[in-house]
């Protein structure tokens, strides 16, 4: 289910592949496991690539593995690590999920393998057996034996037996190896039949031999006797196992799904679990010393049960399962999306959480009779399902209250209700009343649609009729149409969020509008092709179409008219999703792409392959996740929104992109090859770097602070009130040697006299101050007429540095004439280059009110003010009129009626 690791597998710009539901077991045997340290036992089973590890106690999941290249053909495991072959290559993982070690010699499939202490024992189709040493990967001991006389079909350790190891074949006999020294130490005869299963019983020297004729063999290995012998009637046998809880009962499996209990002191069949699984029992493990059967199968199914009852028989205790066959639609359920809603092949309609395995859960098959079908039970009602679903729409506003599910079924005329919160088939069959037989025989409903409010259910069928029925009593409300809506068949319908408008596409290649009340068609668009899937988007009233000839129309159903058309795929687009705020149009094609369009450009922003062609997908209305189903795949698969948690720049791809090729979410088994591709890309985005001024015309502002600019004119109110109340009072020292008075009478200097022979410390700045680098660069932007550099001092500067700069421009204090010319020159150039404009009103009033005096009794400062006002007036008058344009714009669209 995750792909490893968190890192993303994926070259899509807008999503990554995150985790897979409804995969718990395949056809390959489970594994059991003792943690000593926990005290509990743990279940691993295999799903395509990688494997899970389940709490027996909880059947909670608690670690999925990383994946490797290819599906897992068999598993082992002992007290440290789990064993998984794939191809002639097979893995030691550690802590249930990394790869510790890699065995690789065989030139054929693996498909035994046998933990033995600190070595592991593999065995291919060719019937070479490989012993390892598990910690140095090196081989130990290899034995080849001849297909035509000795073919290897099973391998067990027979407890206390050091050292040896028992063989089986599909030639019926069985070899006994020493291991240690390479020596065949017995050979049994067999019994005429292959061997499909060898397990150890309680006893020391006693295992049970399982035979593909159904029999199974309780022999005694020491003295080369048979104790027993037993045979069930349906076909070879694929797994035993023992209870070990007291109880003398042994379990075996079989191709069909169902389970024989043998008595072993009574030696007679004592129960039947008839369809513990709908397929082939692919393992069955009772727990040490505990009365729980484990099983799992193809079906997809690991069932736990448990044997409480007086008779011996067992009853399910836990199980996790998903779906048998291909998923033919998906569908999130509710607002908060955290549940799916998926159709499948075998008849089943189930609901899977994407929060916890917990929540998920079935609503069964559905039925022809549902009374019938539950007096006759159901081992007994097989005959009576109802086909697969083909389209099923579901709405909450009043799941409490009655059904709010309606399906499709494949050939069939009549649509089943469905109820989420009973988890259970509806009360009612819809279909049009008064219809001849043949005439419903020919006929099936290929379209549905519930309206906003949960009250009414719009069903079209392959002869063009559209029904309207009451989804709370189950009748007829009547048809759009005089006869029927279309020629041909009914390949959509949809009705808008306030039961106004109902729309409805026929293969003809005509889109009509009904009003929903009164059934009268109100308008009919002509489509360039006949379409295939409808889908509408009830908040925005945007409606998507699929047509046959691979294209995407997107329609507005207020003006009824096309506002924007896609082409792109190469195959049959197969379903369709819109994002929560209708931006997106999500498509996916037997092409084997998924194309994510942006409707308010017209662009295609993200296209990726996947390996298996997109049956169905849906958009999570939270938008944090698209769900998708494929062809042959039995899962559900999510990938994460990647624009709700990183920085996305959306850019149009080109005609000629060609997309690459993403694995599954829980299938990437190289994750470092592809993180390092993915971030490339995006940290270029990150870190594009903006131009100074996008275009001479525009009147750009600084990218300073509002505190270097904004308060340069209420310095003086600023420092006023950040000056302290009274100033600080020095102590008074007394000097080292008292001033005296001079003359005759020595007399000691009064304090008086001493602060009035102190000296004015005030420095006349005009006299000694130098000038600063700011005058400088004036003075050298007068002869070059390039202010830059000046410009570039200031914004350095803090708002009090910027003022005694100013200042310093005066003759008083230090300037001259030239300077404050220069000054205004320079403010020329930056609204003349409409570049730091902010700035340039900052500075220009903090200029006026300091030197306002000056300004007009020198003729070249007045002539240089008059330029500069003339320029700053027309600067202003464009601005204003852009900006009441604006509000005209803003007003209208406020308070038009649209």
């Amino acid at each position: 289910m995750e792909g490893g690791g968190g890192q993303r597998c994926s070259s899509s710009a807008l999503f990554t592949g995150f985790r897979a539901l409804g995969l718990f077991s395949s056809h390959i045997p489970h594994v059991v496991r003792y943690h000593g340290r926990h005290r509990k036992f743990y279940v691993t089973t295999c799903v395509g690539k990688s494997f899970h590890t389940y709490n027996v106690q909880k059947l909670s999941l608690v670690a999925v593995s990383n994946s490797v290249p290819q599906d897992i053909t068999c598993l082992a495991a002992d007290r440290r690590l789990v064993f998984a072959a794939y191809g002639n290559v097979f893995s030691a993982f550690s802590r249930n999920k990394e790869v510790a070690h890699t065995f690789k010699g065989h030139n054929a499939e693996i498909h035994l393998l046998q933990p033995f202490g600190d070595h592991v024992i593999s065995i291919d189709i060719d019937s070479i057996l490989i012993i390892w040493h598990i910690y140095s990967e090196e081989k130990y001991l290899q034995l080849t034996f001849d297909n035509a006389v000795f073919k290897v079909s099973t391998i067990l350790h027979p407890s206390t037996y050091l050292n040896k190891i028992l063989l089986g074949s599909e030639q019926g006999s069985l070899q006994l190896w020493n291991i240690k020294s390479n020596k065949l130490l017995y050979t049994f005869p067999g019994w005429n039949f292959a061997v499909t299963a060898l397990q150890q019983a309680p006893a020391v020297d006693v295992i049970a031999v399982g035979l593909v004729s159904g029999q199974i063999i309780i022999h005694n290995i020491k003295f080369d006797e048979t104790l027993m012998m037993f045979r069930q009637d349906w076909g070879p046998i694929t797994s035993i196992s023992f209870r070990t809880d007291g109880h003398p009962v042994m379990a075996s499996g079989s191709p069909l799904g169902h389970i024989g209990l043998w008595d072993l002191e009574e030696r007679k069949l004592i129960n039947q679990m008839r369809n513990a699984h709908s397929t082939a029992i692919a393992g069955l493990t009772f727990l040490h010393g505990e009365p729980l059967l484990i099983t799992n199968g193809a079906d997809n199914a690991l069932r736990i049960w448990i044997f409480d009852g007086s008779a011996g028989e067992g009853r399910i205790l836990k199980f996790r399962m998903g779906h048998s066959a291909p998923l033919t639609k998906i569908r999130y359920y509710g607002q908060n999306g955290q549940q799916i809603l998926s159709a499948s092949h075998d008849g089943t309609l189930q609901s899977f959480s994407t929060v916890h395995e917990k929540y998920n859960k079935s609503l069964g098959h559905g039925m022809t009779n549902k009374k019938q079908a539950k007096r006759k039970g159901i081992k007994n009602c097989e005959s009576m399902r109802l086909p697969p679903i083909t389209v099923f729409v579901a709405e909450n506003a009043r799941e409490s209250d009655w059904d709010g599910i309606i399906a499709c079924h494949q050939g069939r005329f009549s649509c089943s209700t469905w109820n989420y919160q009973k988890s259970t088939m509806g009360a009612y069959f819809l279909k049009p009343e008064n219809w001849k037989k043949d005439k419903q025989h020919n006929t099936t409903a290929t379209a549905v649609d519930i309206t906003p409010c949960g009250n009414f259910a719009v069903i079209g069928l392959t002869s063009g009729n559209v029904d309207v029925y009451n989804m709370q009593s189950g009748m007829h409300r009547g048809s759009f149409g005089i006869k029927k809506a279309h020629e041909g068949a009914v390949r959509g319908v949809a009705v808008d969020g306030l039961n106004q408008l109902t729309i409805t596409a026929g293969s003809e290649g005509l889109l009509k509008f009904w009003n929903f009340k009164t059934k009268m068609l109100i308008h009919t668009t002509i489509l360039n092709s006949s379409p295939s899937i409808m889908l509408l988007h009830r908040e925005s009233g945007i409606l998507g179409i699929a047509s046959d000839d691979f294209s995407l129309n997107v329609l507005d159903i207020e003006t009824r008219k096309t506002v924007r058309e896609f082409f792109g795929h190469q195959g049959k687009i197969n379903d369709m999703a819109f994002s929560p705020d209708g931006r997106w149009l999500i498509s996916g094609s037997m092409d084997c792409s998924i194309r994510i369009w942006d409707l308010p450009s017209g662009c295609l922003i993200d296209c990726f392959l996947v390996d298996s062609a997109p049956i169905s997908l849906t958009m999570s209305p939270t938008g944090d996740f698209l769900a998708t189903s494929h062809v042959d795949n039995l899962g559900i698969y999510l990938w994460s929104n990647i624009s709700l948690y990183s920085l996305v720049s959306l850019r149009p791809l080109s005609a000629d992109h060609v997309p690459t090729i993403v694995m599954l979410p829980g299938t990437c088994h190289i994750q470092e090859e592809f993180s390092e591709d993915i971030e490339g890309p995006n940290d270029e985005i990150i870190d594009y770097d903006s131009p100074e001024q996008l275009n001479e015309q525009l009147l750009t502002l600084s990218l300073l602070p509002e505190s270097r600019w904004k308060n340069l004119l209420n310095l003086t109110v600023i420092k006023k009130k950040n000056k302290p109340k009274e100033p600080p009072k020095v102590p008074k020292s007394a000097p080292f040697f008292i001033p005296t008075v001079p003359g005759l009478v020595p007399k000691y200097l009064s304090s008086e006299q001493d602060t009035g022979s102190q000296q004015s410390k005030v420095i006349n700045l005009g006299i000694l101050a130098q000038k600063s680098d700011f005058c400088l660069k004036l003075e050298e932007g007068l002869s070059t007429n390039k202010y830059e550099s000046p410009l570039n001092v200031l914004k350095e500067l803090g708002p009090s540095a910027i003022e005694i700069e100013l200042r310093s421009l005066s003759p008083e204090c230090g300037g001259s004439v030239k300077l404050m010319q220069s000054f205004l020159k320079m403010i020329g150039a930056m609204l003349t280059t409409k570049r730091d404009f902010e700035l340039a009103q900052a500075y220009l009033g903090l200029f006026l009110k300091l030197h306002l005096k000056i300004l007009p009794s020198e003729a070249v400062l007045l002539e240089e003010m008059t330029a500069l006002s003339s320029q700053l007036e027309e600067t202003w008058i464009h601005l204003q009129s852009l900006f009441n344009q604006s509000l005209c714009v803003l007003n209208f669209i406020k308070s038009a009626l649209l």
